[in-house]
Protein backbone atom coordinates (compact mmCIF):
# COMPACT_ATOMS: atom_id res chain seq x y z
CA UNK A 1 0.00 0.00 0.00
CA UNK A 2 1.51 3.48 -0.91
CA UNK A 3 0.35 6.36 1.18
CA UNK A 4 0.15 10.09 -0.95
CA UNK A 5 1.84 13.03 1.16
CA UNK A 6 -0.25 14.26 3.48
CA UNK A 7 -1.89 10.98 4.26
CA UNK A 8 -1.74 9.68 7.68
CA UNK A 9 -0.55 6.36 8.30
CA UNK A 10 -2.40 4.02 10.35
CA UNK A 11 -0.99 2.76 13.22
CA UNK A 12 -1.48 -0.58 14.25
CA UNK A 13 -3.22 -2.05 17.96
CA UNK A 14 -0.89 -2.10 20.38
CA UNK A 15 -1.86 -6.45 20.30
CA UNK A 16 -1.26 -6.20 16.73
CA UNK A 17 2.16 -5.07 16.58
CA UNK A 18 5.17 -7.58 15.75
CA UNK A 19 7.28 -8.06 18.68
CA UNK A 20 10.73 -6.92 18.86
CA UNK A 21 13.30 -9.62 18.40
CA UNK A 22 14.78 -10.35 21.54
CA UNK A 23 18.52 -10.05 21.84
CA UNK A 24 20.96 -12.77 22.39
CA UNK A 25 23.46 -13.36 24.81
CA UNK A 26 26.55 -14.21 22.99
CA UNK A 27 29.71 -14.73 24.26
CA UNK A 28 32.92 -16.64 23.58
CA UNK A 29 35.33 -18.84 26.41
CA UNK A 30 39.12 -18.41 25.60
CA UNK A 31 42.33 -18.07 26.96
CA UNK A 32 43.00 -14.44 28.42
CA UNK A 33 45.23 -12.38 27.03
CA UNK A 34 47.67 -9.70 28.28
CA UNK A 35 45.60 -7.19 26.27
CA UNK A 36 42.64 -8.53 28.76
CA UNK A 37 44.06 -7.90 32.18
CA UNK A 38 42.75 -4.24 32.69
CA UNK A 39 39.62 -5.43 32.02
CA UNK A 40 39.98 -8.73 34.38
CA UNK A 41 40.86 -5.99 36.99
CA UNK A 42 37.94 -3.82 36.58
CA UNK A 43 35.86 -6.36 37.01
CA UNK A 44 37.32 -7.67 40.04
CA UNK A 45 37.58 -4.04 41.90
CA UNK A 46 34.25 -3.45 41.09
CA UNK A 47 33.79 -6.76 43.85
CA UNK A 48 36.33 -5.42 46.14
CA UNK A 49 34.67 -2.24 46.98
CA UNK A 50 31.15 -3.23 46.43
CA UNK A 51 30.79 -6.86 48.46
CA UNK A 52 31.81 -8.83 50.52
CA UNK A 53 32.11 -11.59 47.99
CA UNK A 54 35.61 -11.25 48.00
CA UNK A 55 37.44 -10.49 51.64
CA UNK A 56 40.03 -8.44 49.60
CA UNK A 57 39.96 -4.58 51.08
CA UNK A 58 42.52 -2.80 48.25
CA UNK A 59 41.77 -2.75 44.84
CA UNK A 60 43.93 -4.87 42.52
CA UNK A 61 46.65 -3.21 39.97
CA UNK A 62 47.74 -4.10 36.54
CA UNK A 63 50.68 -5.27 37.93
CA UNK A 64 49.66 -7.66 40.34
CA UNK A 65 47.37 -9.26 37.41
CA UNK A 66 50.38 -9.44 35.31
CA UNK A 67 52.46 -11.06 38.23
CA UNK A 68 49.42 -13.59 38.39
CA UNK A 69 48.70 -14.13 34.59
CA UNK A 70 52.90 -14.93 34.11
CA UNK A 71 52.52 -17.59 37.46
CA UNK A 72 49.63 -19.16 35.86
CA UNK A 73 51.22 -19.47 32.18
CA UNK A 74 54.36 -20.81 33.99
CA UNK A 75 52.25 -23.84 36.30
CA UNK A 76 50.48 -24.65 33.04
CA UNK A 77 46.75 -23.65 35.15
CA UNK A 78 43.80 -22.28 33.26
CA UNK A 79 43.11 -18.23 32.98
CA UNK A 80 39.86 -17.85 30.63
CA UNK A 81 37.59 -15.08 30.42
CA UNK A 82 34.42 -14.60 28.38
CA UNK A 83 33.87 -12.10 25.60
CA UNK A 84 31.24 -10.39 23.70
CA UNK A 85 31.24 -10.54 19.63
CA UNK A 86 32.52 -7.21 19.66
CA UNK A 87 35.50 -8.40 21.80
CA UNK A 88 34.48 -6.21 25.45
CA UNK A 89 35.41 -8.91 28.32
CA UNK A 90 31.88 -10.07 30.22
CA UNK A 91 33.62 -12.29 32.63
CA UNK A 92 36.71 -14.48 33.95
CA UNK A 93 37.72 -17.49 35.58
CA UNK A 94 41.18 -18.54 37.03
CA UNK A 95 42.42 -21.84 38.39
CA UNK A 96 45.23 -21.11 41.13
CA UNK A 97 47.87 -23.03 42.97
CA UNK A 98 45.94 -24.64 46.47
CA UNK A 99 48.27 -23.79 49.39
CA UNK A 100 51.85 -23.25 48.66
CA UNK A 101 53.66 -26.95 48.76
CA UNK A 102 54.40 -29.20 45.98
CA UNK A 103 52.59 -31.99 47.37
CA UNK A 104 49.25 -29.70 46.29
CA UNK A 105 49.95 -30.10 42.71
CA UNK A 106 47.33 -31.93 41.82
CA UNK A 107 44.55 -29.20 43.49
CA UNK A 108 43.44 -25.93 42.49
CA UNK A 109 41.41 -23.15 43.83
CA UNK A 110 39.04 -21.72 41.26
CA UNK A 111 37.86 -17.75 41.32
CA UNK A 112 34.96 -16.51 38.51
CA UNK A 113 33.77 -13.42 38.61
CA UNK A 114 30.87 -11.78 36.23
CA UNK A 115 30.98 -8.30 34.79
CA UNK A 116 27.79 -6.18 35.40
CA UNK A 117 25.15 -6.85 33.33
CA UNK A 118 26.30 -10.02 32.62
CA UNK A 119 25.32 -12.60 35.65
CA UNK A 120 21.39 -14.39 35.22
CA UNK A 121 22.47 -15.62 31.77
CA UNK A 122 24.02 -18.91 32.19
CA UNK A 123 27.63 -17.65 31.73
CA UNK A 124 29.00 -18.40 35.44
CA UNK A 125 27.74 -21.75 34.66
CA UNK A 126 29.62 -22.00 31.46
CA UNK A 127 33.01 -20.52 32.35
CA UNK A 128 33.14 -22.99 35.73
CA UNK A 129 32.53 -25.88 33.63
CA UNK A 130 35.01 -24.48 31.53
CA UNK A 131 37.49 -24.18 33.66
CA UNK A 132 36.77 -27.42 34.84
CA UNK A 133 37.30 -29.56 31.59
CA UNK A 134 40.66 -27.30 31.04
CA UNK A 135 41.69 -28.33 34.51
CA UNK A 136 40.77 -31.77 34.09
CA UNK A 137 42.64 -32.15 30.31
CA UNK A 138 45.67 -30.66 32.85
CA UNK A 139 45.49 -33.59 34.75
CA UNK A 140 44.35 -31.83 37.67
CA UNK A 141 42.52 -33.64 40.50
CA UNK A 142 40.39 -31.87 43.25
CA UNK A 143 38.84 -28.00 42.68
CA UNK A 144 38.17 -26.41 45.80
CA UNK A 145 35.80 -23.31 46.18
CA UNK A 146 36.57 -20.73 48.74
CA UNK A 147 33.35 -18.59 49.32
CA UNK A 148 32.50 -15.77 51.84
CA UNK A 149 29.63 -17.02 54.24
CA UNK A 150 27.70 -13.99 53.53
CA UNK A 151 26.36 -12.11 50.24
CA UNK A 152 27.86 -15.15 47.95
CA UNK A 153 24.61 -17.46 47.87
CA UNK A 154 24.85 -17.86 44.08
CA UNK A 155 28.09 -18.73 44.14
CA UNK A 156 27.48 -21.53 45.89
CA UNK A 157 24.68 -22.52 44.48
CA UNK A 158 26.53 -22.21 41.14
CA UNK A 159 29.22 -24.37 42.65
CA UNK A 160 26.95 -27.41 44.00
CA UNK A 161 25.27 -27.22 40.35
CA UNK A 162 28.05 -28.44 38.98
CA UNK A 163 28.85 -31.18 41.58
CA UNK A 164 31.01 -29.47 43.92
CA UNK A 165 29.94 -30.39 47.82
CA UNK A 166 30.64 -28.08 51.10
CA UNK A 167 33.59 -29.86 52.77
CA UNK A 168 33.66 -27.36 55.98
CA UNK A 169 33.51 -23.57 57.28
CA UNK A 170 35.29 -21.47 59.39
CA UNK A 171 33.53 -18.73 60.98
CA UNK A 172 34.39 -15.00 61.70
CA UNK A 173 37.92 -15.51 60.19
CA UNK A 174 36.94 -12.19 58.06
CA UNK A 175 36.23 -8.80 58.89
CA UNK A 176 34.91 -6.56 56.10
CA UNK A 177 32.38 -3.29 56.22
CA UNK A 178 32.32 -3.46 59.44
CA UNK A 179 30.95 -6.82 59.62
CA UNK A 180 32.75 -10.59 60.51
CA UNK A 181 32.55 -12.65 57.77
CA UNK A 182 32.88 -16.66 57.57
CA UNK A 183 34.04 -18.83 54.91
CA UNK A 184 32.53 -21.85 52.94
CA UNK A 185 34.95 -24.43 51.88
CA UNK A 186 33.11 -26.22 48.78
CA UNK A 187 35.11 -29.08 46.70
CA UNK A 188 34.76 -31.58 43.62
CA UNK A 189 36.71 -34.28 42.81
CA UNK A 190 37.97 -33.97 38.57
CA UNK A 191 39.19 -36.84 35.91
CA UNK A 192 42.13 -36.24 35.01
CA UNK A 193 42.91 -36.30 31.11
CA UNK A 194 45.66 -36.50 28.98
CA UNK A 195 45.79 -32.79 28.03
CA UNK A 196 44.73 -31.53 24.45
CA UNK A 197 45.14 -28.45 22.78
CA UNK A 198 42.24 -26.05 21.81
CA UNK A 199 40.43 -22.67 22.55
CA UNK A 200 37.05 -23.05 24.36
CA UNK A 201 34.22 -21.66 23.38
CA UNK A 202 30.47 -21.06 24.22
CA UNK A 203 27.18 -19.63 23.55
CA UNK A 204 24.14 -18.79 25.43
CA UNK A 205 21.06 -21.39 25.08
Amino acid sequence: MQFEPGDRRRVLPRHLRPAPAPEVFAYAIRPARPADLPHVREIYNHFVSNSAVTLDERRSTIPSWREKYALLDRLGLPFLVAVSPSGAVLGYAVAQPWAGKNAYRYTVEDSIYLGPGAGGKGLGSALLQALIEACEQRGIREMVAVISDRGAEASIRLHEKLGFVEAGRMGRVGHKFGRDLGTVYLRRALRPSRPRRGALFGRSR
